[in-house]
């Protein structure tokens, strides 16, 4: 075994530590949900600050977004909605690499989030140090990473990718020669290398919401619904993925979603991205792809236990006391431009999308 299998697999049982030991959020009553809205909105008006969401948290906090003026999205959109947006500071609900790649985007600007403690299987997955020191093995290699990462990885690569840009570099790099070192997520990784042939190593980290989606009970869904169409984000498994009528990342499941002419949906995503799809299709049935059979019981169960941490509560805390802000290193934040740059530069120049990096 290399590396890319060693140490995500030595990790998987401390991130599964975690998951089992995360504290599930406090019940509120509508009259005290209620409350914590109308604070929450006084403190972001009177802080200058703007709420920006991804679409996997909880559905309070996509609709407190859209309604404050904020915005509701995948990481990297994110990051550039608040880096363009006057507000001098910028409320990140989701993980804590989307903190980061704000932080990134605006540096002058202050970042905080609900909670520092809302992680990413992927970025647990793929520690700087131990990842640095398997890319040094093939000097000769590109390094391409996922978005979903830690601001010091995206620092050592040569290429920021998303899942709506990464097929399409990856061939451009083709046309260059170039051998991929790619990370962190394999099953995205995998789904690329399909779809292109090129020379890759892959890192063997997973998302544990889309790892869990099983391609039986799949198959067993889409007999009881024969006309419904299937669409399935690319960090899900390989056998999964090929029983997909549609693969693309949230912004394009979305996409997908309005324009398909299927009254029902099985969609294999966080279960979070319903909220936004049953807006823009009020009149489709959306059913979640499975997630655990009868030998086996789901952790996540489609919803990311993480996500699931931001909460009213602590949204208002952490903006009440401008706590739990978000810090980069300069030096590290500008070597991370520079491949993030790059995958920018290249997607305006090509025409492709930026956005669906999770």
């Amino acid at each position: 075994m290399s590396l890319a299998e060693i140490i995500p697999h030595q990790l998987q049982s401390n991130i599964d530590h975690i998951i089992d030991h995360i504290e599930p959020a406090v019940s509120l009553t509508d009259a005290e949900k209620k409350t914590y809205l109308i604070k929450i909105k006084h403190l972001l008006k009177q802080k200058n600050a703007v709420m920006i969401a991804h679409y996997y948290v909880d559905d309070e906090l996509q609709a407190l977004a859209e309604e404050t003026g904020g915005y509701v999205s995948d990481s990297l959109d994110m990051a550039s909605f608040g880096a363009q947006h006057n507000a001098s500071t910028l409320v990140v609900c989701g993980v804590r690499f989307m903190g980061e790649t704000s932080k990134i985007l605006s540096p002058q600007k202050t970042v905080l989030m609900p909670t520092l403690k809302a992680e990413c299987s992927l970025d647990l997955g793929c520690p700087i140090n131990e990842f640095s020191h398997f890319c040094n093995q093939y000097p000769d290699h590109e390094v391409v990473v996922y978005a979903n990462t830690s601001v010091e990885v995206k620092a050592r690569a040569d290429w920021i990718v998303t899942s709506s840009n990464a097929v399409q570099i990856i061939k451009h790099l083709m046309t260059q020669g170039k051998k991929i070192i790619w990370g962190p997520d394999r099953h995205l990784g995998q789904y690329i290398n399909n779809k292109t042939g090129a020379d890759m190593i892959l890192w063997q980290g997973h998302c544990v919401v889309h790892n869990e989606f099983k391609r039986y009970e799949l198959e067993a869904l889409m007999r009881k619904h024969p006309d419904a169409e299937v669409l399935v984000h690319p960090e899900s498994p390989e056998p999964v993925i090929a029983k997909a009528d549609f693969v693309g990342s949230t912004k394009q499941i979305i996409a997908a979603g309005q324009v398909s002419k299927a009254q029902t949906l099985i969609i294999a995503t966080d279960y979070g991205l319903f909220y936004k799809m049953k807006q823009v299709v009020p009149d489709k049935l959306l059913i979640p792809a499975p997630t655990s059979d009868k030998s086996a019981t789901c952790k996540s169960c489609a919803h990311c236990p993480w996500m699931a941490m931001n909460t009213l509560v602590n949204l208002y805390e952490a903006l009440r006391g401008e706590y739990n802000t978000i810090e980069v290193d300069e030096e590290i934040r500008q070597k991370a431009l520079i491949p993030l740059n790059r995958m920018l530069d290249f997607s305006r120049q090509t025409g492709i999308l930026t956005a669906g990096d999770a």
